[in-house]
């Protein structure tokens, strides 16, 4: 009698598994105004619930600010107001979807959107809304360390005083110079680790590190194009912020539906039942 550990494992089980590797294609500013154009289009074919998706995103941002007043985190409010478009691309985890279903011709509800945005619980979006989190930790935190360090002496009990302190004061300048510089490297690496990270999780069965070496290198491969797109989303999501955060009803839409067109564009489509998942 022969026991399972007597038999020879066959052939198959032998060889290793091929690490997946995923290309990209390359990228002109004529992608970006396709795209753009096709976000558009799908923003207008769906407003009313691609505006839910901006409008939870803007009163969510009003909400924030007015607990910081709240609480008496006077000096929080411009650098939270700053950061808060780093977490953009995980709020626009539904437009994705709808896009998707849009562009493959199928029909769908509010009840099958929110459906797949909460089973993105259990899959490896919690990861990627993980590492969103931190860095905006990471951002919040730089902020208070170098508010300390450079207007240590400084002294506002509101919100006038504290705009006076950083940008009429040698001190404040100083905060600014550091925090611009610092807020700008973190923003390159989010975007970086997520634009096309982001829509690929909702889009194909990989894990997280996956999507985002193959942000990464979608970045790599189109440095100019992918700047050109991340000075977009930034001037069109701080634009959006100044009318009491109202403007990202329709910008935070009209961006995530175009950011899934460019991932569309940048990464070929899968195999059928084929898993892009690394080993």
């Amino acid at each position: 009698m022969t026991s399972d550990t007597d038999r020879s494992p066959s052939p198959e089980n032998l060889k290793p598994r091929p690490r997946s590797v995923l290309e990209v294609n390359r990228l002109t500013a004529g992608d970006i105004s396709a795209s753009l154009k096709a976000g558009f289009a799908d923003f207008l074919a769906r407003p009313v619930m691609s505006g839910f998706f901006g409008l939870f995103y803007a009163v969510f941002g009003i909400l924030f600010v007015w607990c910081l007043v709240w609480l008496g985190k006077i000096w929080m409010i411009i650098p939270a107001a700053v950061g808060f478009p780093l977490v953009a691309p995980f709020a626009a985890a539904g437009l994705y979807e709808m896009s998707r279903r849009m562009q493959a011709g199928e029909s769908f509800g509010w009840s099958d959107i929110l459906s797949v945005m909460v089973r993105q619980r259990n899959r490896e979006m919690g990861w990627m809304a993980f590492v969103t989190l931190f860095i905006f930790w990471v951002w919040m935190y730089q902020v208070r360390l170098w508010l300390a360090i450079t207007l240590q002496n400084a002294s506002f009990s509101d919100f006038e005083g504290f705009l006076h302190a950083i940008f009429f004061t040698p001190q404040g300048w100083a905060f600014l110079a550091v925090g611009t510089c610092a807020g700008a490297f973190l923003s390159a690496v989010l975007f970086t680790v997520t634009v096309i990270a982001m829509p690929m999780l909702l889009d194909r069965d990989t894990n997280f590190v996956t999507a985002m070496l193959t942000s990464v290198r979608a970045v790599a491969e189109n440095p100019v194009v992918m700047l050109g797109w991340a000075a977009i989303i930034s001037a069109a999501m701080l634009l959006s912020m100044v009318p009491a955060f109202l403007g990202l009803i329709v910008t935070l839409p009209v961006l995530g539906h175009t950011t899934w067109h460019l991932y569309r564009r940048a990464v070929p489509p899968a195999e059928a039942g084929a898993s892009d998942a690394a080993v």
